[in-house]
């Protein structure tokens, strides 16, 4: 495949429409009038009832949805409404005001111009299943309830920050938690010993847990803490929320269970109630050299001229939910580098050698 203005329009076309998480009709649309053109029935399912969105995943099945999907996901981190691109030698990125949207409109723009390449192009190609999810860069609700077929064994997703050859074979999970402490209001001036402090008891817990980098393997955090109502009242309520990521998901439980145990403990010291819940936002996956989804994207990349690089991503992607769901899958790098950020940008050499992998995936 030769590198083709074409990727290049699709993407700048996508790339500046509005996507949001739970807000992803307009590139939704896009997207299934693109398929349409081509003769390709697009199914939308109802994974947006879950969250009040306004877009379900998008699924194309070429020829009969074959045994495996290559997926992308179609919100953005940040907004690119106002997006001005700005085209350089080697590379592509805004004018600095705004993000890019590389992430993911990058993967997008590569499946959309492969599946067109290919079939305008006659080119032999095996059945396999397209999908377009939303709410990844939130909830990852889309992916955990896309509606595959029972035939797929297998997914490979364009969603890497890594640069093309690099692949995500193996990934943190995340589970994160959230605490309520109740204490009991009073005077801090006039009878502050009447009171149970909230925020006290979660200073003290906090103090005890381990956080930051626990192992080679596994992180803790504390992000966000709320309490209290004004200087002069003892806090009656403090909230928190945080995370445990490991490769390892007993790792992750055993830590969650610490931290219940640290904040139960500094509860009953001080007579305070406690609420703490528990929620995976996905778990850690590994794929293996044997299996057939890490053969295929090693034959892949070595059939586009590149060094396969099995590699570890402490972030978490829709690979994760597919791997959850007993579908193996690996996150491929395509190179959309700095996400999130006004910095954002891709190298067009990386865009096209995405398509590249694509077309070799799905080449008979």
């Amino acid at each position: 495949m030769e590198p083709s203005s074409r990727l290049l329009d699709i993407f700048l076309e996508i790339a500046a429409i509005e996507g949001l998480s739970g807000n992803e009709k307009a590139i939704a649309d896009y997207v299934k009038t693109f398929l349409a053109c081509l003769d390709l029935a697009v199914y939308e399912d109802d994974a947006h009832r879950l969250n009040n969105g306004n877009s379900g995943n998008l699924l194309c099945r070429v020829g009969s949805g074959g045994e495996f999907v290559l997926l992308s996901h179609l919100d953005t981190a940040r907004s690119t409404g106002n997006l001005k691109p700005v085209i350089t030698e080697d590379r592509i990125c805004s004018d600095g005001t705004t993000i890019l949207g590389a992430d993911n409109r990058a993967g997008v723009a590569v499946l959309l111009y492969v599946i067109e390449h290919a079939l305008k192009n006659r080119l032999p190609i095996n059945d396999f299943t397209l999908a377009f999810t939303v709410c990844e860069e939130s909830t990852m609700i889309g992916s955990r309830n896309l509606s595959l077929n029972g035939a797929i064994r297998m997914g490979f997703v364009f969603d890497s920050a890594l640069r093309p050859g690099k692949f995500i074979y193996r990934s943190f999970g995340a589970r994160g938690f959230n605490v309520r402490i109740t204490g009991k209001a009073s005077h801090s001036g006039i009878a502050p010993e009447n009171g149970i402090s909230a925020i006290a008891v979660a200073a003290r817990a906090i103090g005890r847990l381990p956080l930051g980098r626990v192992d080679e393997e596994t992180t803790a955090n504390v992000g966000k803490i709320e309490g209290g109502s004004a200087v002069n009242v003892i806090p009656e309520k403090a909230l928190l929320a945080g995370e445990v990521r490991s490769l390892e998901l007993d790792k992750v439980e055993s830590l969650i269970g610490t931290i219940h145990r640290e904040f139960q403990a500094a509860a009953n010291s001080f007579g305070a109630a406690l609420e703490f819940e528990s929620q995976w936002d996905f778990k850690p996956y590994r794929i293996t050299p044997e299996m057939e989804v890490y053969r295929r994207i090693e034959t892949a990349l070595r059939k586009c001229g590149l060094t396969p690089q099995p590699s570890i991503s402490a972030g978490g992607s829709d690979a994760n939910s597919l791997n959850a769901r007993g579908i193996p899958a690996v996150n491929i790098g395509i190179g959309a580098q700095n996400p999130h950020s006004n910095d954002e940008f891709i190298l067009i050499e990386d865009l096209h050698k995405s398509a590249q992998i694509a077309l070799e995936l799905i080449r008979a």
